[in-house]
């Protein structure tokens, strides 16, 4: 009698960790969701601003997080699989693939952070360098829209004000048309607009682009952070119920 009492009890406790194991392939498609739609956006909506920088561990960030979301897609349906089928090895392996997922959230969370902690060296030392030398110059199409919508969306003039603007090449150039600013610094941006720089005509920011650019990717990598240190401290909860379940589960016939 106590010997079928602890097989049930044994069966009672499989089932338990089978639809524990369905629950966690919820939230970890969930989470994958979450983690993949945080890299594409950033990607989609944020790429303007990538050509200003002087690193790439933003974007590269923003990829391992499209990379990691696009497995935890495929790694959820083999996890429901494993469960329904009961097989030690597709355990195994949907194990194996939490861990992956886990190893590459877990190096974009630590990238985004260690990032975070040198952004604003990076920009005092790049940015204005770039601003200056490379706008309106050929072959450097990309950095000079991402510059003009920089300076538009942030309401900014200049890397850290719109004096920088006297020692960029464009300026100095011919090509300027006795431009002392861009355009885009512009409060309305109207044709030769840049040929004045009173505060009623061009933005006037303390700390100029600089603080608003750096405010704004420090923010993106706390989200990229926290979304993918998050999701893997959740796929730890999964490994735990598929090494219970892998354990209580009979070893294949084949």
């Amino acid at each position: 009698m106590s010997a079928a009492y602890k097989e049930d009890e044994e069966d009672w406790l499989t089932v338990c960790l089978k639809y524990l194991l369905f629950v966690f392939n919820f939230l970890f498609w969930v989470g994958g969701a979450a983690v993949l739609g945080v890299g594409v956006w950033t990607m989609v909506e944020k790429s303007n601003y990538l050509s200003l920088l002087a690193s790439s561990t933003f974007a590269v960030s923003a990829y391992i997080l499209i990379l990691a979301g696009s497995l935890v897609v495929v790694t959820g349906f083999l996890g429901c699989c494993a469960v329904i089928r009961e097989q030690r090895s597709c355990l195994s392996m949907y194990f194996f693939l939490l861990l992956l997922i886990f190893l590459i959230e877990l190096v974009a969370g630590v990238l985004a952070y260690v990032y975070y902690q040198r952004l604003s060296d990076e920009l005092k030392e790049h940015l204005n360098q770039t601003m200056t030398e490379n706008y309106a110059q050929q072959g450097k199409e990309t950095i000079t829209a991402a510059v003009d919508r920089l300076q538009q969306d942030f309401k900014c003039c200049g890397s850290n004000n719109s004096q920088d603007w006297m020692l960029s090449v464009y300026i100095r150039s011919e090509e300027s048309g006795n431009r002392v600013v861009p355009d885009s610094c512009c409060k309305t941006i109207t044709p030769d607009c840049g040929r004045r720089d009173h505060p009623s005509n061009v933005y006037k920011v303390e700390g100029g682009c600089i603080t608003k650019l750096e405010q704004f990717l420090a923010d993106h990598l706390l989200v990229i952070g926290a979304v993918g240190i998050g999701v893997a401290c959740l796929q730890i909860c999964g490994m735990v119920f598929t090494c219970c379940l892998h354990r209580r589960i009979r070893m294949d016939p084949y």
